[in-house]
């Protein structure tokens, strides 16, 4: 039989009954190579889940990195809260986890597949090795049996031939007349001996003959199945164990479905979580200034200085009379800046945030206090672990020495009075922020032009106030680059009205006037929103000053009259 009908054909593994079994060493050569490529296909199986998990590995490795070059490198504070962002975070926390389920993966594939797949191949080695080495001792027991037996045989063979000779040299001198009586008694023992040793050989042949059949018998009735048997065993074992192997390769994936389904469900919700109302309000909440919208713009009369023609009974000299109408004056009103769409002032980060408008102060501030407080609870929670172990000290000296604590107690105290008198102070902030927004929420517009605005009005920067010394605090720094163009002008601008200073002020940057508590300016040019008036000292020299520094009164019949108090 061939290579090709022992692997198809079921007689290989079975044991036949001598007679109808074609025993040869070609099947045992055949099984040798099916054996073989048995345990090379188990191992190539393994090469294949080897593989497999080094693919879900780097898998796994590439999206921790993806999510970690995602993931936020700032603090929780500067985080967006717009749940547009959070459900983005949500999708790479789930992504995450979902890199963690093909870790758990590559790891059970690792450990349950390849690892018991190896342990099983150098198993199948170690039992294949055996069993072929006992074949190969069995054809080699049985041949040695065989040797014996053929020599036994031509021993036979060789001493009968003598015998014949003996007999035939004998029955020839018993017929010669001329031969001798010792001559014949010579070759009669000579037959004999040529005889006897026949015999010998005859039942040693006799008897190595029936040991060979015998020996043969049981190789291929006893042995030789015996170790095809487990032979069959064994590859049958190692076909169940890739049918094993084959159910947890799939397994390990299964197993891992209802947690990667999980991360996947919280991926669609994180996307229905998104509320473009709720990041709308958001953005809304964090730029919300508090800030009242400006009010209307005067009207302009310019045909004042115009003069009347004779007919008109009502001619009169106008109050400004021989004053040319000024032409840069009536542009430098198109130079309002509204922050809104304009450049805002620059100014230093002041102490109070007095800096920011009034709804941005007041979050900051709470943002603050809030920050204070923790500071404050843990140099409390602090002294108190001192106190304790400074009592444990007094009670066992034996433990530590209770004045080494005082100097820390002491420092600890004097940061909690610290922390008390910075809260406080910035509580005050607080309160004069919240009780300005009060107020300022019950004033309305009035359509009388020469109303009063009250003194605490909203600083350049947008800080409100009512006390003078906050205001005299931190006066509001302009930016020079601003006043540039204002001043390049030729012709002076003219006068509408007059304002006294509540305040000195220094005038350090430039484009800034200095002036003197209770000094009399002329104003010029009115503030513009921007927190700053422009006026000009008695000696014609011109600036601007804060708003806040002035007490300012405009002409009634300039600018419509409006009065600064």
């Amino acid at each position: 039989m061939r290579s090709n009908d022992i692997k198809r054909d079921a007689s290989v593994w079975h044991c036949q009954p001598l007679e109808s079994q074609p025993w040869s060493q070609d099947q045992f050569d055949n099984l040798d190579k099916h054996s073989q490529w048995g345990i090379d296909f188990l191992e190539r199986f393994a090469k294949f889940v080897k593989e497999r998990l080094e693919i879900e590995q780097t898998y796994a490795k590439q999206l921790r990195n993806l999510v970690k070059k995602y993931c936020p490198k700032r603090s929780k504070d500067d985080e967006p809260r717009f749940t547009s962002c959070l459900s983005f975070y949500s999708i790479l926390n789930e992504l995450n986890d979902y890199a963690g389920q093909r870790e758990v993966v590559a790891e059970e594939m690792g450990h349950n597949v390849y690892g018991e797949l190896m342990r099983y191949s150098q198993d199948v080695k170690l039992e294949r090795k055996h069993h072929l080495q006992e074949g190969r001792k069995a054809q080699q027991y049985l041949d040695q049996c065989w040797k014996q037996m053929d020599n036994s045989k031509k021993k036979f063979e060789r001493e009968c031939r003598e015998a014949e000779k003996s007999q035939v040299m004998y029955e020839r001198l018993d017929n010669d007349i001329n031969a001798t009586k010792s001559e014949v008694e010579k070759a009669k023992s000579q037959l004999y001996l040529r005889t006897h040793m026949a015999d010998e050989s005859k039942n040693e042949y006799a008897a190595q003959l029936q040991n060979f059949n015998s020996e043969q018998w049981k190789h291929y009735n006893v042995a030789i199945p015996q170790i095809f048997k487990n032979l069959q065993d064994m590859d049958e074992r190692r076909t169940v164990k890739l049918g094993e192997t084959y159910r947890s390769f799939a397994e390990v994936e299964r197993r891992v479905i209802p947690i990667v389904s999980k991360c996947l469900e919280g991926m669609v919700t994180a996307g229905k979580a998104v509320d473009e109302r709720r990041d709308s309000g958001i953005v809304v909440e964090a730029f919300k200034s508090g800030f009242e919208p400006p009010g209307d713009f005067p009207f302009e009369d310019f045909s004042q200085n115009i003069y009347r023609t004779g007919s008109d009974g009502t001619i009169g000299t106008p109050k400004n009379e021989g004053v040319k109408p000024d032409p840069k004056h009536s542009m430098s009103k198109a130079k309002n800046k509204l922050w809104l769409f304009g450049k805002k002032p620059k100014a230093p980060t002041l102490e109070d945030l007095s800096h920011l408008p009034p709804e941005q102060r007041r979050k900051k501030l709470q943002q603050r206090i809030e920050e204070l407080n923790k500071e404050l609870q843990k140099e409390m929670d602090q002294r108190d672990a001192l106190n304790k172990m400074k009592d444990v000290y007094e009670k066992n000296p034996q433990m530590g020495d209770p004045s080494s604590l005082q100097p820390k107690i002491s420092e600890t105290i004097c940061n909690m009075e610290r922390l008390r008198s910075e809260i406080h102070k910035n509580e005050s902030w607080l309160s004069e922020v919240e009780g300005k927004q009060s107020s300022r929420s019950d004033r309305r517009p009035s359509a009388d032009v020469n109303h009063h605005v009250p003194h605490g009005r909203e600083s350049p920067e947008g800080s409100y106030t009512d006390d003078p010394t906050q205001e005299h605090r931190s006066p509001p720094q302009p930016d020079h680059h601003e006043f540039d163009d204002e001043f390049d002008d030729d012709d002076p601008l003219p006068v509408i009205g007059h304002c006294k200073a509540l305040y000195a002020f220094d005038g350090q940057n430039e484009g800034t006037l200095v002036m003197k508590e209770d000094e009399v300016l002329y104003v010029i040019e009115e503030d513009k929103g921007d927190g700053w008036t422009r006026a000009r000292k008695q000696s014609g020299e011109e600036g601007y000053v804060p708003t806040s520094y002035v007490d300012i009164t405009v002409e009634k019949n300039s600018k419509g009259a409006v009065t600064y108090i």
